[in-house]
């Protein structure tokens, strides 16, 4: 049985809290406070202080002095399949490039697949990914590309977060493949309207072989006057226009940006506002080393995203072809080894970054008011998740303030 939630709990003798509170304790962009406590009530955090002040609660966890952050914020998941493509990963490691062309076959496993199959697969992967420390995911449809597969893939994914996306470009299906108009038409259409009950986000993956820049800024722009946010499948497999439509459009995130020209920087950077914890950009580059990872492809890079004042987020896209991986420490890893991250850089994009693609302002961060989302390590630092890669650190997860 859960603890009932209406109490408050302390967590206490933290030894470093990184809180991604601006000018907090240590300063950076980490906000680090060293010998703290973090007071919760409800769902909510209540009090952030150093543990000697830290005031009664009905109960108490003593972490020993190990490392506590916010809860990982993994703004790119696609979790609603079938099957898997274990036979796709063999052969590119034996030499076959990745053009996407795979997710096909997803699409057929996943439409002959039961309701109560694909919302088991959902739970699997989203116990995986609470157990590795994520406390907030987006999840986006994209395998089943007609209107009542992909309405029933958001519905699903909507038992799981809020944060749903309608990807219903992800790619023209088999039936529509020599009508991608037509298909487009549907997406606008009918498919949206199936969408809208379920989606917060509109997404389109903008590359060769998939969704040219005309039918990309057409989809995006009907998804926006519907109320939907929008996000960007952008510059994975090669240059193109992604990254600058994205930014034509407002979108809040434009995810992958492993081949991006000067202009691409520019057009993002030149999002930048004053936030109260400085100039970030409204439109975040999500950045998803797992694809690179397995797809044997070139990492992005992320120093030269960040040295031009882009905002970068770090999300795992998990989905069965390109990057099956839901471990949010993981990418944390690659981004220090492969991406000219610093350890830092990497832990503040993989839970404020992510929290700033989604626009919100209560999770990836320790403050009084946001949620009680805590991630405990068995280590003493943050520094630990880049410097101890592939080892099992996260020893304590509260999630609403409830223990995991």
């Amino acid at each position: 049985m859960s603890p009932r939630t209406d109490s408050s709990l302390l967590v206490d003798d933290i030894g470093e809290l990184v809180t991604n509170v601006a000018g907090t304790g240590e300063g950076g962009p980490l906000g680090i406070r060293r010998g703290a406590a973090v007071l919760i009530e409800g769902d909510r955090i209540a009090w952030v202080g150093p543990a000697k002040y830290a005031p009664a609660a009905d109960r108490r966890i003593d972490v020993g002095g190990a490392a506590v952050l916010p809860g990982f914020v993994d703004s790119h998941a696609h979790l609603v399949f079938a099957g898997d493509r274990a036979a796709e990963f063999a052969a590119r490691m034996a030499g076959q490039p990745y053009t996407g062309g795979g997710i096909r076959t997803t699409v057929a496993a996943t439409r002959a697949a039961s309701d109560d199959e694909l919302r088991a697969n959902v739970a699997r992967l989203h116990r995986e990914a609470l157990r590795q420390g994520t406390t907030t995911i987006e999840i986006k449809s994209g395998y089943g590309l007609s209107v009542a597969e992909e309405a029933r893939s958001l519905r699903i994914a909507r038992e799981f977060t809020s944060e749903t996306t309608f990807l219903g470009a992800h790619v023209v299906p088999t039936e529509y493949a020599d009508r991608p108009d037509d298909y487009v038409g549907l997406v606008c259409g009918p498919m949206l309207r199936a969408a809208l009950p379920y989606a917060r986000w509109i997404d389109v993956f903008c590359e060769r072989g998939a969704f040219d820049a005309d039918h990309t800024r057409a989809i995006l722009t009907v998804g926006q006057a519907a109320g939907l946010g929008v996000r960007v499948h952008a510059n994975q497999l090669g240059p193109g226009p992604g990254v600058q439509l994205a930014v034509e459009v407002g979108a809040a995130s434009v995810d992958h940006c492993t081949h991006l020209s000067d202009t691409d920087i520019e057009a993002l950077a030149s999002t930048t506002v004053d936030w109260v914890s400085g100039p970030e950009t409204t439109t975040v580059a999500t950045l998803l080393p797992g694809a690179e990872f397995s797809t044997r492809s070139p990492y992005p890079d992320a120093r030269r995203l960040l040295d031009a004042g882009v905002t970068v987020a770090l999300a795992t896209d998990c989905n069965p072809g390109s990057s099956y991986t839901s471990s949010m420490p993981f990418c944390v890893a690659l981004a220090v080894r492969e991406m000219g991250m610093t350890p830092a850089e990497a832990v503040w994009a993989a839970t404020a970054g992510g929290a700033r693609s989604l626009r919100r302002d209560d999770v990836g961060v320790l403050r009084p008011g946001a949620r009680a989302d805590l991630v405990v390590l068995d280590a003493p630092s943050h520094l630990h998740l880049a410097y101890r890669p592939g080892v099992p650190l996260i020893s304590k997860v509260l999630h609403n303030g409830v223990p995991q």
